[in-house]
């Protein structure tokens, strides 16, 4: 009788496990379909350029006439190019000046927020900048920066009387002033990333540290900072990879110059490519600016081990 028993339940446990194995199947087939539409996204507008523009890179084409094979000359021909030259060298001033400068500003700014009340709105507020259009605030800040009557020359002839710096045609200011714009524009983006870093340290840790009589600098010297670098990690790898791609506010504020002052990498594949019609060399110089970013972020990697505390 017990085998019986035993037999009947045979095809139970076999059917619930079917039954479980189809709705496994079903829920899979859903997943996939939910995410078919960013799939094809991603193959349609970053796989499929990403390897056609390692194609370009070695031929001869306008964009409308017979495209010619040349190998690495377009390699060759950036390399030895003085657009390039400055372009990395505008793009290597700009990195200097906009990574320290808004990581700092932002570390200050999340610190401030990370103990006072109404912190949501103040978030929201610092947050405004970063979803508005760079487009848009290139264009409010082409007006404060304006030589003859901009707002920000008015403000320093009225209070310091100070006379007039031309902020976008001075080759000396260019750079910084781009800089400013972009610092003031993604302060918001770094705190919030900051803010949430700090808020994921454990109060247990400041109190202890407090108890053994740590002052504010100590305890953010030895708690905070160290518990904070894998979030500062992050930020600065992200800050330097879109330091490099820097663009829209070059192209709106100064069009590249004076002169070629404010000529940055991006705005030298755009000049090549959609000015000049060399859409091979507009591809070499975005393979070379592609190898320079996955440089610096494998270096930032390796140098990962020597500042970022996972414990304490």
């Amino acid at each position: 009788m017990e085998y019986q028993v035993k037999a009947l339940d045979v095809p139970r446990a076999t059917s619930a496990s079917s039954n479980e194995a189809r709705k496994k199947r079903s829920d899979m087939m859903w997943g996939y379909i939910f995410i078919l539409p960013q799939l094809v996204g991603l193959l349609v507008f970053s796989l499929i350029p990403l390897v056609s523009v390692f194609y370009l890179s070695m031929v001869n084409w306008d964009g409308l006439g017979s495209i010619s094979f040349i190998g690495f000359q377009n390699f060759i021909d950036q390399f030895s190019s003085n657009d390039l030259h400055t372009a990395l060298l505008n793009t290597l001033e700009y990195t200097v000046i906009v990574v320290p400068g808004g990581i700092i500003l932002s570390l200050l700014a999340a610190l401030a927020l990370n103990n006072v009340r109404f912190k949501d709105v103040y978030r929201v507020l610092f947050f405004m900048p970063v979803v508005t259009s760079s487009v848009a605030v290139s264009v409010i800040w082409l007006w404060l920066l304006n030589g003859d009557f901009g707002l920000i020359n008015q403000l320093l002839r009225t209070w310091f009387h100070v006379s007039g710096l031309n902020w976008l045609t001075d080759s000396h200011l260019v750079i910084p002033s781009i800089s400013t714009v972009v610092i003031w524009q993604n302060i918001g983006f770094n705190m919030i990333i900051l803010l949430a870093g700090l808020q994921g340290i454990p109060a247990a840790y400041s109190e202890a540290a407090r108890i053994d009589g740590a002052n504010r600098f100590q305890l953010f010297r030895n708690v905070t900072l160290p518990l904070l670098s894998p979030t500062l990690f992050f930020a600065v790898v992200i800050a330097i990879i879109n330091s490099f791609q820097i663009f829209d506010q070059t192209f709106v504020l100064t069009g590249g110059g004076p002169g070629k002052d404010s000529y940055t990498m991006v705005y030298h594949v755009y000049h090549q490519a959609f000015e000049l019609f060399s859409f091979g060399s507009a591809s070499a110089a975005s393979v070379i600016l592609f190898v320079i970013i996955l440089a610096l972020t494998l270096l930032q990697f390796w140098f990962q081990k020597r500042w970022v505390t996972y414990d304490v």
